[in-house]
């Protein structure tokens, strides 16, 4: 296959379901929606957190070899929630746009899905590049409903803990970012370890990270409630 349509195609295969979320989630804040230039840019700013992550990923994977301890498995997870993180703050959180409480939720999302976009891209490339076309849509389907939404969900939590403390003092907003921090790492963390010891129940931990959502949904409601 050339280069052009593996191209096309794993942007097609990446980038379309995250869009898809980002259509339903959106309609969460449908009441006062952010500008659509905005969003634009969080989303794109998450697509190139991957690109500066990677080259970190690659040396963990040098320093601790081919065996996936804990250890790898929680610096991946860390590198990636940090540098997500970190992207998303710069543009959004200290922008004039983020002026009520549900707000971070929405571009912490807005932001991971950009990032699950271009991963989700990579994945394919490689798989699409070798010819294996029908497992390319499995696993697009795959991580359509695993590891978008465990980008999702981890970098919601961020966006849930801040928004419960947008009203409050300055550390109060620092202690409910570095917390939130802390739980998005932990809970991408487990979601990889269920991913490789669980390959045969993979299912039933794809419905685990569903629960996670309806929870977190539940938990926006509350966010939204939020005033001064």
């Amino acid at each position: 296959m050339n280069t052009s349509l593996t191209l096309m195609l794993s942007l097609l295969g990446g980038v379309l379901p995250a869009l898809l979320w980002l259509w339903f989630w959106r309609k969460e804040d449908r009441f006062h929606p952010e500008p659509r230039e905005r969003v634009a840019v969080v989303f794109l700013v998450g697509m190139l957190a991957v690109l500066l992550v990677l080259p970190l990923e690659k040396l963990i994977f040098a320093m601790v070899g081919k065996n996936l301890s804990l250890l790898a498995i929680t610096l991946w997870a860390t590198a990636e929630e940090i540098f997500k993180f970190v992207a998303i703050y710069w543009i959004a959180f200290k922008s004039r746009d983020m002026d009520e409480p549900i707000d971070a939720s929405f571009y912490m999302i807005t932001g991971a899905l950009g990032f699950s976009a271009l991963e989700n891209t990579f994945f394919l490339w490689n798989l699409i590049g070798d010819g294996l076309l029908t497992q390319s849509i499995i696993t697009s389907n795959m991580r359509f409903l695993g590891a978008t939404l465990l980008h999702t969900a981890s970098s919601a939590t961020i966006g849930i803990l801040y928004g419960l403390a947008f009203y409050r003092k300055k550390h109060a907003k620092r202690v409910a970012l570095v917390l939130g921090l802390g739980v998005a790492i932990v809970l991408h963390t487990i979601f990889n370890l269920l991913i490789i010891n669980s390959k045969e129940n993979i299912f039933f931990v794809f419905a685990g990270i569903w629960v996670v959502i309806t929870l977190l949904m539940v938990a926006m409601e509350k966010v939204k409630k939020v005033h001064s």
